[in-house]
């Protein structure tokens, strides 16, 4: 067997995993993703957990043709979809989420070693398994690490700590920009790459991988580079298919240009790379106002350097950076903890028989996330009040479904329509795009035979098999989507896809809005492309074919970017549904707010206003009846159609007994938020409930001395009045008068008069002790 540069740590190795946990820090190339899972694999069963698919099928499928064994005898994997190893299988890679979901089956009882690869990525799910590990304290634990975190890991899990080397060859370092201070260039960066390229491939040797953010960069440079003479352009990311890998990961007879995100930083091996040409970007998620964004983002130096590191492999080579050597970088990426929201690491943990607030984590999370989460997983039934799993939650965590798709799939009551959903939930859980749509003659058929433009309804279709015009379909996202709803239809016992019940898309609707209500959003009136659901907004996507007409939705998959402001987010609604305002209506949300009273043939009708996410979404006429017959009775006495002169009296006694305890008069105790809130409308609602008044005929039965307002003593009133005044009328002048009683500060305010001149102190109470200002409009002037 070649060496490889982590070969000189076997010995140290095999001394400590006997008795130590172990942090291994290798670069990247050492060996240590290939090398260590063998050598542990002497000392018992080695559960390796990658925390990407194509790394751990990659992986897998080396070893095993290493081996000279089929994959799943000696060697084998399971990721979502395929798995292939037994009881006997001597070491099994994994993902996080198999691995999460096999320790709360079994706490992983059948394996005695556990290796966490690639630790320094700090996804949410690896972080996760490594603290309940450590808690757990029943397997031998080898974590790799790649940056400069070794020590604090090691620390954490009180582990011995291994180092090794990484490239076997030196790297040169260029940076094509003039500035050194000068980060990635997040607009156009595909212009760069594409000239560095055809730079490097006149100037230097060997094949070339260069490092973009997303699938999107990968694909406008590809088509800027496709007509190249005798070079191999190939593609690099999560979804591209297993003959497309098959290209990235082999010697071809071509040169080859390798087109990928940071999949390729880590344990994957690119055979004959020479050249890395590293644009500094990456997509990333992060928090901003509560929600987890995906952002266009600059890398951290350790990625920079795992780049970097790729092009040392085989031989002499060179990284060009398209940044500035001294350009302000983050030293390591943020845990994804502190990222994103934690809905589903909180579901994951109590299915484990864990509390994740409850964790040890190497960097504590926040708490404003971990209560958003809990909050959320008690409204869907998933945890109860201490947080602990419900038989629901059990339900909906085995899913390989995000939490919402799953409590949707188990608890939509009817078969047809919980088909649907199912179909619907796996075309939204693929990790790519599962269709295109063409426009021009084409998009009109697709018009024609789709008329309501529910994307929902089209993704269901496209899963079942149907063909739809203008519709271009990604054939490997359509099989794995596919793969996952025959999988869930498996789980609940329903049809085959083939034979789907045909489900009706109004009662589809009407269970999603009933069971998440969060998801129904309206247009906003004015800005027709944004809707609301009143705690966020949503923009219409250009992926959606959400017709104008339709004045609310469904939104079943957003995702967010950041916006102009450093804190605002842009939400992009990308699957929506259409739905009627009526079934608003029918589902009793949104809030029923009183209006003005109107008269029908001398009958007092109250005005409701049914609003939703800050939209009147209907407006009808009620008889006086009940409370609504209390606020139209309010109203009128406020307007003074009902006990005239009473509404200006109370509001006079309530306004001088708020003064009355600012002043420290009041010997009993009054709360200063009731006072605050105190009102005339509030207290003569609550007075007139209290009496059990619901009609206008039974108000016509009292009179003011009724409907007394207990504040300052009879005793004391006028007085307290006279003394502090409301209103006051001088020649030529009225005023209303205004007490902050913390600054010992009275206001005179005009409010109307001919008078030309301000009043004069001599002409107002005495108010010893305080200052008095007269306030008209915007000016304000000392009264001497």
């Amino acid at each position: 067997m070649f060496q490889l540069p982590i070969d000189s740590l076997q010995a140290e190795f095999d001394q400590h995993v006997k008795h130590h946990h172990l942090v291994v820090k290798a670069e990247t190339g050492s060996g240590k993703s290939t090398r260590l899972p063998l050598w542990a694999a002497k000392h018992g069963r080695v559960l390796v957990i990658e925390p990407r698919r194509i790394a751990c099928t990659s992986l897998a499928e080396f070893l095993a043709e290493q081996s000279g064994e089929p994959i799943g005898n000696k060697i084998g994997y399971a990721i979502k979809l395929h798995a292939y190893f037994d009881e006997n299988t001597e070491v099994v890679f994994v993902t996080p989420g198999v691995a999460l979901r096999w320790f709360a089956e079994d706490k992983l009882a059948s394996f005695d070693i556990v290796i966490v690869d690639e630790f320094h990525e700090r996804r949410w799910d690896i972080d996760l398994l490594t603290a309940i590990l450590k808690q757990e304290n029943q397997h031998r634990l080898i974590v790799t690490s790649a940056t400069l975190e070794g020590e604090k890991l090691a620390h954490y899990l009180n582990a011995h700590r291994l180092c090794s080397e990484g490239r076997c060859f030196p790297v040169s370092v260029t940076h094509r920009v003039i500035d050194s201070r000068h980060l990635p260039n997040k607009k156009g960066c595909e212009n760069d790459v594409v000239k560095a390229v055809k730079e490097a491939l006149e100037d230097e040797e060997g094949d070339i991988l260069v490092f973009l953010p997303g699938r999107k960069e990968i694909a406008q440079c590809a088509q800027m580079l496709q007509h190249l003479d005798d070079v191999l352009v190939v593609k690099l990311h999560a979804s591209v298919s297993d003959e497309e890998r098959h290209r990235a990961l082999t010697v071809q007879a071509q040169r080859k240009v390798v087109l990928a995100t940071n999949v390729a930083e880590t344990s994957l091996t690119i055979p004959n790379i020479r050249v890395v040409i590293d644009s500094g970007l990456e997509r990333r998620t992060v928090q901003r106002n509560g929600r987890t964004a995906l952002t266009l983002t600059n890398i951290s130096k350790a990625s920079a350097a795992q780049r970097m590191g790729r092009a040392g492999r085989v031989a002499e080579g060179t990284c060009i950076r398209l940044f500035g050597e001294h350009a302000p970088l983050e030293l390591v990426t943020p845990p994804e903890l502190h990222r994103e929201e934690l809905v589903e690491p909180m579901l994951a943990a109590a299915c484990c028989g864990y509390r994740l607030s409850e964790q040890h984590f190497l960097d504590a999370v926040p708490e404003k996330s971990l209560n958003a989460a809990l909050l959320c997983l008690q409204a869907m039934g998933a945890l109860d009040d201490n947080g602990d799993v419900t038989e629901h939650g059990k339900k909906v965590y085995p899913l390989p479904i995000d939490a919402l798709f799953a409590d949707l799939v188990t608890r939509i009551p009817t078969k047809a329509e919980k088909e649907a959903m199912i179909d619907l939930a796996a075309a939204l859980s693929v990790p790519a795009q599962l269709y295109q749509l063409q426009v021009g003659e084409a998009a009109e058929a697709l018009e024609q035979e789709e008329p309501l433009g529910c994307d929902a309804s089209l993704m269901i279709r496209l899963v079942r098999g149907e063909q739809l015009p203008a519709v271009i379909v990604d054939a490997s996202v359509l099989e794995e989507a596919q793969g996952l709803a025959k999988q869930m239809r498996d789980v609940f016992e329903l049809p085959q896809l083939e034979v789907a019940s045909r489900y009706r898309r109004d009662q589809l609707t009407q269970a999603i809005a009933a069971l998440h209500p969060e998801l129904v959003f309206v247009r906003r009136e004015r800005r027709r492309d944004a809707l609301g659901n009143g705690s966020m907004e949503m923009v219409v996507g250009r992926n959606s074919r959400f017709p104008d007409k339709s004045e609310a939705a469904l939104v079943l998959d957003s995702h967010s970017v950041p916006g102009r402001g450093v804190k605002q987010t842009l939400n992009l609604a990308s699957v929506m549904m259409p739905i009627s305002l009526d079934l608003i209506k029918t589902l009793e949300l949104g809030e029923w707010h009183q209006g003005d009273t109107q008269y029908e043939d001398d009958t007092p009708l109250a005005t409701m206003h049914l609003v939703y996410a800050g939209r009147t979404i209907f407006t009808e006429h009620q008889a006086l009846q009940g409370e609504v017959a209390i606020q139209s009775i309010v109203d009128m006495i406020e307007q003074e159609m009902l006990l005239p002169g009473f509404a200006p009296l109370r509001k006079q006694q309530i306004q001088h007994w708020k003064i009355y305890n600012s002043l420290g008069l009041n010997t009993e105790r009054v709360d200063k938020k009731v006072l605050d809130e105190l009102c005339f409308s509030t207290w003569l609602t609550e007075q007139l409930a209290t009496l059990g008044v619901e009609g206008v005929e039974d108000i016509e039965l009292f009179e003011a001395d009724d409907l007394p307002f207990e504040g300052i003593p009879e005793w004391q009133y006028n007085d307290f009045a006279e003394q502090y005044p409301l209103k006051l009328v001088l020649a030529e002048l009225k005023l209303d008068v205004e007490y902050f009683v913390s600054r010992k500060l009275v206001h005179v305010i005009y409010t109307e008069g001919n008078r030309k001149g301000d009043p004069k102190r001599w002409e107002l109470p005495r108010w010893a002790g305080w200052k008095v200002q007269y306030k008209k409009a915007s000016r304000v002037v000392d009264v001497k």
